[in-house]
């Protein structure tokens, strides 16, 4: 006991300051699309053929949905002129599917926070039961590190429950297969008025890769009323982490 004391204090604080002070990200980290119109040769759509999802439009306005995008870097390394780009920016979670959507020449509006009633709920203790409907595991392995020390979500008064009777709403992450599809309703059906629903990863939001099998539903956001979307293949903690903080207002 005494040998587990001592090592603590020489390791020291180690919980990030985050929101506080600024994260560091590795330098290859894809985030936040930077799109630019002016530099799209029209007609080209090398960056609309190298998405294999589907996600970039060059129809009339230069877009691209964070919803369907696996941030997998195809369109910017087809694009000759340089338009499709990724930035370092982790903050993409938006309270609605449409927000998720950047277009050239549009800034992108981060999530909004709740109100009311429900902020006044759960802006203080926010309970969450997570539902693995289908997923690889890797939405579910950055979301479990935020329960880390290096992390500490409980210090925002927002934690993970073993039962949807003791939750405030659910945190969805995979395509919803079919075999999940009953046991997400059930879940959701179990948590107590008034609840949330928080979906992460692109799974969840639209299939991701799956989309369009027979097997999956392409993701929640068609079974179940969606409060806060939080994109990524998988989402960064830190995206994951700023959406939550936002939705219960702890960042404006």
């Amino acid at each position: 006991m005494i040998k587990a004391i001592l090592e603590r204090y020489r390791q020291g604080h180690r919980t990030m300051a985050y929101p506080d002070a600024p994260l560091p990200l590795p330098p290859r980290f894809r985030g936040l699309p930077q799109l630019d119109g002016g530099r799209c040769a029209g007609g080209c759509k090398a960056c609309v053929e190298a998405c294999p999802y589907g996600a970039i439009s060059a129809e009339g306005q230069l877009t691209l949905d964070m919803g369907k995008c696996l941030f997998c870097g195809d369109c910017s390394r087809a694009c000759p002129n340089d338009a499709v780009s990724f930035s370092n920016d982790a903050v993409l979670a938006s309270r609605s599917r449409e927000g998720l959507i950047v277009e050239s020449g549009k800034e992108f509006q981060p999530a909004s926070g709740l109100e009311g009633e429900l902020l006044r709920l759960f802006g203080r203790s926010l309970k969450l039961r997570e539902v693995s409907a289908g997923g690889c595991n890797a939405c579910e392995a950055d979301t479990n590190v935020l329960s880390t020390i290096g992390w500490d979500l409980g210090r925002f008064g927002i934690q993970f429950v073993a039962s949807p009777r003791h939750a405030d709403g659910l945190f969805v992450t995979g395509p919803v297969s079919e075999n999940m599809r009953l046991a997400l309703l059930d879940t959701y059906a179990a948590v107590p008025e008034p609840k949330l629903v928080i979906v992460a990863g692109a799974c969840a939001i639209n299939g991701g890769p799956f989309k369009d099998h027979a097997e999956v539903h392409n993701g929640a956001d068609g079974l179940l009323p969606v409060d806060l979307y939080i994109p990524g293949c998988p989402p960064a903690p830190l995206t994951i982490l700023d959406g939550l903080l936002r939705l219960v207002k702890k960042i404006h």
